[in-house]
């Protein structure tokens, strides 16, 4: 069972990205799904998540606005979609439900 991020790269302030993390492994639906992030020298933030169904979605309230959660259940990927990106947003992005990822780095700079 595992977790696998990718799509952060570097980015300019006012830009967009696109985070994708696939699973595989799962023998069944995971219910909750999340994106957290911990940018450097700080504590870890949840940033988004979504249930199982992806009706109910929650965004902190710095990235409200700006982030997109979904999932594709057939796919068994969910993803975060960021635009307007700010400097601030730079952090290593992790996906989680019962599991994490091993994190990818988003930069904006």
């Amino acid at each position: 069972v595992q977790l696998v991020e990718s799509g952060g790269v570097w980015v300019q302030a006012g830009g967009s990205l696109r985070l994708s993390c696939r699973g595989s492994g799962f023998t069944t639906r995971p219910n909750c799904m999340g994106w957290y992030r911990q940018a450097p020298g700080k504590g870890l933030e949840c940033v988004s998540a979504i249930n199982s169904g992806g009706g109910s979605t929650y965004y902190a309230d710095s990235v409200k606005g700006r982030f997109t959660i979904s999932r594709d259940n057939a796919k068994n990927t969910l993803y975060l979609q960021m635009n307007s990106l700010k400097t601030e947003d730079t952090a290593v992005y992790y996906c989680a439900t019962s599991i994490w990822g091993q994190g990818t780095q988003v930069t904006v700079s």
